[in-house]
């Protein structure tokens, strides 16, 4: 199972940083798989060099195929301005929509005060319903007020980790791969055919 965990995040550190450790760290116990992961703070100016994925060079296409290929994403981002942030959008304005189907996604997001909350409903969860993406029914929402000194200490939300990596594990458990007569996996879980042919970039 590939797990690529998304900070949004533009800063560092921030406490969208620690919610995307905590979230993986749980997720990672979960599934028993190692998480790799993709900070905006770095991946942001090499990503904006292109408008377009054919501008992509070398540095942007592995960030890119990195996302793309993963089995699970966790994907989070402070409130900017009522929505996520510019970068993630140009994230995923990147990536080719069409390997995403069926792809488990993990929504989180961090923001001043509970007001902002709605931000995962109103703006991430269309995004990926876009994608057609599978997500899992408990989100992360975290405020100022849950850490101090970059360290979670609101229980009710820590409890809320564990149960959205408990969501992804029963997940992962329905939608692996199906399996052929001789063992091997009909297709790489995660990706989409078109023409019988799995979908590459050239």
């Amino acid at each position: 199972m590939n797990i690529v965990a998304i900070n949004g995040s533009t800063s560092k550190p921030s406490r969208t940083g620690d919610v995307v450790t905590i979230l993986a760290d749980a997720v990672s116990r979960r599934l028993s798989a190692p998480v790799d992961r993709v900070d905006l703070a770095d991946a942001a100016p090499v990503l904006f060099r292109a408008l377009k994925s054919d501008g992509l060079d070398a540095e942007g296409r592995a960030i890119i195929d990195k996302v793309e290929t993963a089995d699970v994403l966790i994907v989070a981002s402070p409130v900017y301005r009522a929505s996520y942030t510019g970068a993630l959008k140009h994230l995923f304005d990147l990536v080719d929509y069409r390997l995403f189907s069926g792809k488990i996604v993990v929504l989180a997001a961090t923001g001043g005060t509970p007001l902002h909350g709605l931000m995962i409903d109103h703006q991430l969860r269309p995004l990926f319903a876009f994608f057609n993406t599978i997500v899992v029914p408990t989100s992360i929402y975290a405020t100022v007020a849950d850490f101090v000194d970059h360290r979670l200490v609101n229980d009710a939300v820590a409890a809320r980790v564990e149960r959205v990596a408990e969501e992804v594990q029963a997940l992962a458990g329905r939608l692996g791969p199906a399996a052929q007569p001789d063992g091997k996996p009909v297709r790489p879980f995660g990706k989409v055919r078109k023409d019988n042919r799995d979908l590459v970039h050239p």
